[in-house]
């Protein structure tokens, strides 16, 4: 089956709905292939379409974490927190009575998949970050592995733009509109700013017009970069892990794919030269390939065993 009839697969998949999480919260989910392992991916919204091609030789399971995507609006902020993220993982697990599978993660996923991991050893077959967080956010790295862009990557016309609007009152008044406006920062997510366009449009679901998801921030991402996974928690993690990483990444800085890769016990990394947060959209022909084979078990020929944070100069 090609990437594109599989695509076509997911956005007409049968076996779709909602799956009956905690705290009475509804879990958006899309399910494809047959094969195994099964691979598990929270982040459905982000990753659907570009992942989508696993499914020709593997059970490829896509659900939105709560308040996220298609999934339930919460409104306590105490029930947004990525230890919620680790509970809703197991429930997905259990609706679909996997035994073993393969967690893909990315960005903050990219840890929570770790914290699961460390909570359910035995139910994780292997496991694949996708241009992961820090382990602990406020992380000095050596500033050779971190990306600064030369110029502004969004057009300060654009910028003005949506200030402008903003003062006017669109953010809350026309959120789905403001939505549309603010996908022009989404350059920010790719190396090629070419490939901006074929990111997903996620204007059609209320939890990721901007001003809900300022309230989201507020609540989750604040207590992601208030955690601190100690070294003895990760070093739990016996399954091996395969972190792929940009190296222009501007949301997690590549050095945070280093030190995982470094930690972990069993693990090695894999570096997407000038590849930024949604890596897979920048580099398809090497992120999937590399995927697939490693779920196969077996480590791709590009995954670097790592040995020090620092990397050698080009």
């Amino acid at each position: 089956m090609t990437a594109a009839l599989l695509a076509l697969a997911l956005l007409v998949a049968p076996d779709s709905g909602w799956i009956a999480g905690l705290d009475g919260v509804r879990l958006y989910y899309q399910r494809i292939g047959s094969g195994t392992p099964t691979i598990i991916v929270p982040g459905r919204l982000f990753l659907a379409h570009e992942l989508a091609p696993l499914a020709e030789r593997h059970t490829l399971i896509l659900y939105d974490m709560r308040n996220r995507g298609r999934s339930s609006r919460v409104e306590e902020g105490r029930l947004l927190s990525i230890e919620k993220d680790v509970e809703d993982l197991e429930a997905v697990r259990r609706h679909f009575g996997v035994e073993r599978f393969v967690p893909i993660g990315y960005s903050y996923l990219g840890l929570m998949v770790v914290l699961y991991s460390t909570k359910h050893p035995e139910r994780v077959e292997r496991l694949v970050q996708l241009g992961p967080v820090p382990r602990k956010f406020d992380t000095e790295y050596p500033a050779s592995l971190l990306h600064r862009d030369s110029a502004p990557v969004v057009s300060p016309a654009a910028a003005a733009r949506l200030d402008s609007l903003e003062q006017a009152g669109w953010l809350t008044e026309h959120p789905k509109e403001f939505c549309e406006e603010s996908r022009v920062t989404a350059v920010r997510l790719v190396g090629d700013p070419a490939k901006a366009a074929s990111l997903p449009d996620l204007c059609d679901m209320p939890n990721e017009w901007p001003v809900n998801l300022r309230r989201h921030f507020d609540h989750h991402f604040a207590g992601v970069q208030r955690l601190d996974v100690p070294r003895e928690a990760v070093a739990r993690v016996r399954a091996p892990v395969l972190t792929i990483h940009g190296t222009w990444d501007r949301n997690a800085p590549y050095a945070a794919g280093r030190e995982w890769a470094l930690t972990l016990p069993d693990a090695r990394l894999i570096t997407v030269e000038r590849a930024a947060h949604q890596l897979v959209t920048d580099a398809p022909e090497i992120v999937l390939p590399a995927i697939d084979e490693f779920v196969s078990g077996r480590w791709p020929s590009r995954a670097e065993k790592i040995t020090t944070l620092e990397r050698s100069p080009m």
